[in-house]
């Protein structure tokens, strides 16, 4: 089988479009960058409607938060701390058995015990309380001039809101939100180790890289291939977050622009 063909045949196989049968022997290197490429659109699904959605509940929590009221502030505070303070891991098992026992009482919840729902679900609230963190410390950074003369110029409510408080939280949060979105892309990979299965072997990147490493014994070609895609990814994500991060800070001096750079993080 050519390289072509196996890109016909497995490009969009995660997606359920392709050949149904994996690859059982005299595996190439073609098979595996196809195919673990072709999970990558799992990972990328996961990814970006959790970061798109996560972005309104992350500064809805941080403007709860920094509220005067206890109503709103305390279900903010306790939202971050528990999904901020239990391993990503954990929340994948508990959504699940939450998810299946749900499913017993309304039917409703059915597609939420399959990764597609469940597992998005999981990760649309962590990246919202790490976002909201984030967020409610670029609230609390904002410079005090900036809403004194908001209040000058007769911004109130919404207006203040929108024309002056949140450009300059974006602002500030922004370098740092790059790095949770990066994390966020990283962490979807721990989809394939969570209690979510994968219909009809239609798994993410990690899953047909896994596949590959079982059936060669060799770790060190499917997984430097996941990786290499994983640093594409990262590349396109900080060239796109750059490009926002320089429309936020257009009014600024050059030398006083934020700079997005990614920093890791060790332990989440």
């Amino acid at each position: 089988m050519s390289c072509w063909e196996t890109l016909a045949d497995y490009a969009l196989r995660s997606v359920g479009i392709g050949e149904r049968l994996l690859p059982r022997s005299d595996f190439t290197i073609c098979q595996q960058v196809v195919l673990i490429g072709s999970g990558m659109i799992w990972n990328v699904y996961f990814g970006v409607l959790a970061l798109c959605s996560g972005f309104f509940l992350a500064t809805a929590v941080a403007l709860g938060k920094a509220s005067h009221s206890v109503w709103l502030r305390k279900p903010s505070e306790w939202f971050i701390f528990i999904f901020r303070g239990s391993p990503l891991f954990i929340q994948f098992f508990f959504a699940y058995f939450l998810f299946l026992s749900l499913k017993q009482v309304a039917p409703i919840f059915t597609p939420f015990t399959s990764a597609w729902a469940g597992a998005l679900v999981v990760l649309f609230l962590n990246t919202a309380a790490y976002s909201g963190e984030i967020f409610y410390g670029a609230l609390l950074s904002i410079p005090k001039g900036d809403t004194e003369a908001a209040d000058a110029y007769g911004f109130s409510g919404w207006a203040r809101f929108r024309r002056i408080i949140w450009p300059t939280m974006l602002r500030l949060a922004w370098p740092a939100y790059t790095n949770e979105a990066i994390f966020l892309f990283h962490a979807t990979t721990l989809v394939f180790f969570s209690g979510f299965p994968a219909q009809q072997q239609r798994g993410d990147a990690l899953y047909y890289a896994n596949y590959f490493a079982d059936k060669t014994f060799n770790p060190f070609i499917p997984y430097p291939i996941l990786a290499g895609y994983f640093i594409l990814l990262t590349l396109l994500l900080i060239g796109l977050f750059g490009l926002v991060n320089r429309r936020l800070n257009r009014h600024l001096p050059r030398e006083r622009r934020a700079k997005v750079r990614f920093r890791p993080n060790v332990i989440r």
